[in-house]
């Protein structure tokens, strides 16, 4: 898209670097809610693209994520867009920064940068755009505008905007008075009451120029960093994307509303109405989901007998609940979450938790989507040896890599494998088997069209999946 007398490009910017810990189970660290379905067929990152058309294409949105992510489960959700990967978290204003500095220098425009979260639902896409089409305008002219949800209840999750109404309550976008972070109970309810003040939603339309002036005002030492960035990928031969992966750690942790937003006098308000959720917590989920006459979110394979309220969830099986009110329950292969509707915030306490214990079921899911195809864990007792099964999509290859910790059995039981050992390359049929030896260089491939199925017998002292020595690989996770 275009837009003003100078047709000024727009870009979307999505920020998809969350771990959504508060969506456990069904949220992991390697597959954040952003990547999962919570709200109809497409994930939250696809109905965050989808909601833009036809205001700005495809082909104009770039996706701030995890490097981790881009080349682990969510890497098919990510092909076809601009990436910018950050090798470790940094919050909102890096990302940001880094996303602007990116576009002026490889489009050599200053285009209208729209940055939304890609984990967010939007009911009403039409008023949505809408709004957009106002930002858009107002941040041509050099304005950070940013969008103020009406609220409709005094919520202590959200950060609150206070705009200054004064002559103008009908106007699209209005001056911001002041930010106010994750207020208590009282507060919020005044600020609801007052009508002046709005949800911050963590949505944002301003020029690439305009932004990256106010960071270099408001945030000098995310300006140094940045710039040194800047110097180093405008070399002749340099890749920014390198660079990024090199310096940005370097970056200051903090977000852009705290950095920037909260210190400038260039902020504007789009007040909106627009059906929308952060979708921060298991009773958002509940508050968005279709519900049947007794108030119930079913999903899966539930069966409900005379309960209201709640929302029950299965991922994996049969879950059969009776006589539950205001509950909600949520299942996966690895784990069973239950909590009183009201205290789903609660979660991150149960993600904490077992962070400190170790487990693996805050990191991902028993089965694991991979560029290549999925594995999945069927036995795992810390006992010297794991069971997989694995399955390979036609065409696809496996990264050639050794381990120093662990051997390796492979039997076919679907398809036909290509393995390469120590240099050796042979195939084994279904109903066959070969053995990986520790610190072997190998890899497996299939080229047949059908999907390789193998059961793999891990056996060693240490069975993590960190124990992996990539030499070559088609997804770009060699070091």
């Amino acid at each position: 898209m275009t837009t003003g007398s100078e047709q000024m490009p727009v870009k979307a910017v999505i920020l998809a670097g969350g771990s959504g810990s508060r969506l456990w189970p069904l949220s992991r660290r390697q597959l954040p809610k952003q990547f999962l379905k919570l709200d109809g067929d497409d994930n939250l990152l696809q109905a965050t693209v989808a909601r833009l058309s036809p205001l700005i294409g495809r082909e104009d949105v770039w996706v701030v994520t995890g490097e981790s992510h881009a080349s682990g489960e969510a890497y098919g959700d990510l092909l076809g867009f601009h990436t910018i990967l950050e090798p470790v978290g940094r919050n909102t204003a890096p990302a940001i920064a880094v996303a602007a500095a990116v576009l002026r220098d490889e489009t050599g425009q200053d285009p209208v940068m729209v940055v939304l979260p890609a984990d967010h639902i939007i009911k009403d896409a039409g008023a949505f755009q809408r709004h957009l089409r106002l930002a858009i305008e107002a941040a041509a002219d050099g304005s950070l505008v940013t969008f103020g949800i009406r609220a409709t209840r005094p919520d202590t999750g959200f950060g609150y905007i206070q705009a200054d109404m004064t002559g103008a309550e009908d106007a699209a976008v209005l001056p911001v008075r002041r930010f106010t972070e994750k207020p208590d109970a009282e507060t919020a309810r005044r600020f609801v009451e007052s009508g002046d003040y709005f949800w911050n939603s963590g949505m944002f339309v301003w020029r690439a120029s305009v932004i990256l002036d106010e960071i270099e005002r408001h945030m000098p030492e995310a300006h140094r960093v940045l710039e040194a960035m800047r110097a180093r990928w405008r070399e002749p031969g340099a890749d920014w994307r390198i660079v990024v992966r090199e310096m940005f750690g370097e970056m200051p942790d903090q977000s852009i509303d705290y950095g920037v937003l909260e210190r400038s006098d260039r902020v504007l308000v789009a007040p909106c109405d627009i059906g929308w959720s952060d979708v921060g917590s298991w009773d958002a989920v509940h508050e968005i989901s279709a519900k049947d006459e007794r108030g119930n979110a079913l999903t899966g394979d539930v069966l409900a007998l005379d309960c209201s309220g709640s929302l029950l969830r299965s991922e994996h099986r049969l879950v059969a609940a009776v006589g539950l009110e205001n509950i909600i329950a949520v299942e996966t292969a690895d784990a069973v979450l239950l909590v009183k509707r009201g205290e789903s915030q609660r979660v991150r306490e149960v993600v904490e938790t077992l962070k400190a214990r170790g487990s693996a079921t805050v990191l991902e899911h028993r089965t694991v989507r991979r560029p290549w195809g999925s594995y999945t864990v069927l036995e795992d007792r810390a006992s010297g040896y794991k069971l997989k099964r694995i399955e390979v999509k036609p065409g696809a290859s496996l990264s050639l890599q050794r381990h120093q910790h662990r051997s390796e059995h492979w039997v076919v039981v679907s398809g036909t494998a290509t393995v390469t050992r120590d240099g050796e390359t042979y195939q084994v049929a279904k109903n066959e088997s070969t053995y990986i030896p520790i610190g072997a260089r190998h890899r497996l491939e299939n080229r047949g069209k059908i999907p390789l199925h193998i059961v793999e017998v891990q056996v060693g002292e240490y069975l993590g999946e960190d124990d992996i020595e990539r030499f070559d690989d088609d997804y770009g996770r060699t070091e």
